[in-house]
């Protein structure tokens, strides 16, 4: 399902600590602190922040190896999803309406979910993010890169067959809203229509690093551990 993608992906090669050390050199050049949307100023950090997307259709695994990279590599592990459940069980003004969008099967609002990213950020010690099911369209990459102030360092995008990501949410058990195949299969049908220019964005910029998500946790993570390893090494 993913084969053109995994064809624009990058590749981890022998020059591969050569083009991190470019990477991270133009990030640091280019930002020093995430935008405060409310104040229209930059907040001073002690630290660059390093930024990852995680990328994936529901089921995709990629939840699961963002807790083994955090457990590896320090991560503040941001869920887009997470992020706007427990808004929704907070009985706010936009639980209602986010709450009525993924039953839907559509995407939140961005600004509605930048907000909470920002928030979350804004509230951590950590200056490294791996932000989980985000960004999931244009749309949402734009309104991060304009309220945020930055763009990632990393992405990361879990490429994984459509009956094993519908197999894997079925199996899960985890009482969530959207967790049911009618759902499963409207969120699996926005995916493939909006997330692809995302994914193909990033491959172009030459920020993309595709995971074949089939396989045990640590088989997967061993696709997963070089690269963040030489981020580690770089710094």
């Amino acid at each position: 399902m993913w084969r053109r993608v995994a064809l624009l992906s990058s590749s981890i090669s022998s020059s591969f600590l050569a083009q991190t050390a470019s990477r991270l050199n133009t990030w640091e050049s280019l930002t020093t602190g995430i935008a405060q949307q409310a104040k229209g100023v930059i907040a001073p950090k002690e630290k660059t922040p390093f930024i990852t997307f995680v990328l994936g259709g529901p089921g995709s695994g990629k939840g699961t190896q963002c807790i083994k990279i955090v457990e590896t590599f320090g991560f503040a592990h941001l869920s887009a999803g997470d992020l706007l459940r427990r808004e929704i069980a907070s009985k706010s003004a936009d639980g209602a309406m986010i709450l009525n969008t993924i039953k839907e099967g559509k995407i939140v609002p961005s600004q509605v979910t930048v907000k909470l990213i920002q928030k979350e950020m804004e509230l951590s010690d950590n200056h490294k993010f791996l932000i989980d099911g985000f960004p999931r369209t244009e749309e949402n990459r734009v309104s991060f890169e304009q309220i945020i102030g930055v763009e990632p360092n990393v992405v990361l995008f879990f490429d994984c067959p459509e009956e094993e990501m519908v197999k894997r949410v079925l199996n899960r058990n985890e009482g969530r809203v959207d967790d049911n195949l009618e759902t499963i299969k409207k969120r699996l049908t926005v995916f493939q229509a909006l997330s692809l220019p995302v994914i193909n964005y990033y491959s172009e910029k030459g920020k993309l690093y595709t995971i074949k998500a089939i396989g045990t946790e640590d088989e997967i993570f061993e696709q997963v551990r070089p690269i963040f390893a030489a981020f580690e090494t770089v710094g």
